[in-house]
């Protein structure tokens, strides 16, 4: 069989699907802000949404006697787990809120493309994922569009609420690193048990400082917010996780900022300032330079045993037990023999290889 001649584009929509739930999500939670939730109470409520309402997936699909096709979480997983709750349940969520609150929707929305480049960043740096010079030219053009949203005339004039946001950015940034460890098991499973865990903490640190429940309304809106925005979008970006590697998949996550700054000026009637259309320009033209990345080169794979979710492509060509499930997809514990050949690809689970140079 021979190997796929075109990147995984399938994995590429999934990341634009995850970007465009959550892109949404910010100017919405904005508005929810405005009814006087507090930004722990807020960052809960999201996660909670996000966790119970993927618990009930589950719950549905087990019931319905549905065919389960992914990995499980196992114990080793579990620290990995515990690092993404902290980092991208905790602690990203509540500094986006607070940087919610005295930043504009549509400039709060343009400033999370910097998680695009915490991601890359972090890949680069500490992963070792191979970040070419059009990935870099990119993400100086995001940059420099962030620190055109967030500066206010000086070094005293920087905006808090920016800083804020640039915190949750880098927490979020962490957070894909670390769920790129965990991106060949079941993404539901992943995203319900850190939405419980991470909503139930925001919760009781809300409660503990004071926060009151809002009304019913706002509540269930909120809760509906998080599934989507949060818990699906995740969903999404685990798989395209598994696809494009973190920094790549952050690099198609950074068109969420986007459709969140559109909605912030038709929603929210956030001006729409020259510091904000040139901003977005940059910020296009770095997401441009990312999405239009080719990588092609002749790679070897060394031995590798592990379990996904998989079809007998040109990397899954391997005998079956009388305990190995039917059909395809499936996933069960498989090996791979070393091969070298070349096609395009980006750094997904079978291609975290080094390059020279």
């Amino acid at each position: 069989m021979e190997p796929e001649r075109t990147p995984n584009r399938s994995a590429a929509i999934l990341a634009l699907a995850s970007a465009t739930l959550f892109g949404a999500s910010t100017p919405l939670a904005k508005l929810l802000l405005g009814d006087g939730v507090a930004p722990w109470l807020l960052a809960g409520l999201l996660y909670i949404g996000s966790g119970v309402g993927l618990t009930l997936t589950l719950l549905a699909g087990r019931a319905l006697g549905l065919a389960r096709r992914e990995a499980p979480l196992r114990a080793a997983d579990m620290p990995w787990l515990a690092l993404v709750v902290l980092t991208g349940g905790i602690a990203g969520p509540v500094l986006l809120m607070l940087g919610l609150a005295t930043t504009m929707a549509s400039s709060a929305a343009l400033l999370l493309n910097l998680e695009g480049l915490a991601t890359m960043a972090i890949a680069w740096v500490v992963f070792k994922e191979n970040v070419d010079r059009r990935l870099l030219l990119g993400a100086a053009a995001i940059l420099a569009g962030a620190v055109l949203l967030s500066w206010r005339g000086g070094p005293q004039q920087l905006s808090l609420g920016a800083l804020y946001i640039a915190g949750a950015c880098l927490a979020w940034g962490a957070d894909n690193n670390l769920t790129r460890k965990l991106s060949s098991a079941d993404p539901l499973q992943i995203t319900a048990i850190k939405g419980v865990a991470a909503g139930t903490v925001n919760m009781l640190i809300a409660a503990a400082a004071g926060a009151r429940l809002p009304s019913l309304g706002v509540s269930a809106s909120a809760l509906v917010l998080g599934f989507f925005g949060y818990g699906v979008s995740l969903v999404l970006f685990v798989l395209a996780l598994r696809g494009l590697g973190a920094a790549r998949t952050g690099a198609y996550f950074s068109t969420a900022p986007f459709l969140g700054a559109v909605l912030g000026v038709l929603l929210l009637h956030d001006p729409v300032t020259a510091f904000l259309l040139v901003a977005g320009a940059l910020m296009a033209l770095g997401v441009w330079l990312h999405l239009s990345e080719r990588h092609d080169h002749e790679h070897a794979h060394g031995a590798l045993a592990h379990e996904h979710r998989h079809v007998h492509d040109a990397h899954h060509q391997h005998e079956h037990g009388p305990s190995d499930p039917p059909g395809e997809p499936h996933s069960h514990w498989h090996r791979h023999e070393p091969m070298r050949h070349q096609h395009p690809h980006y750094p997904d689970l079978h291609h975290r290889h080094d390059h020279a140079g």
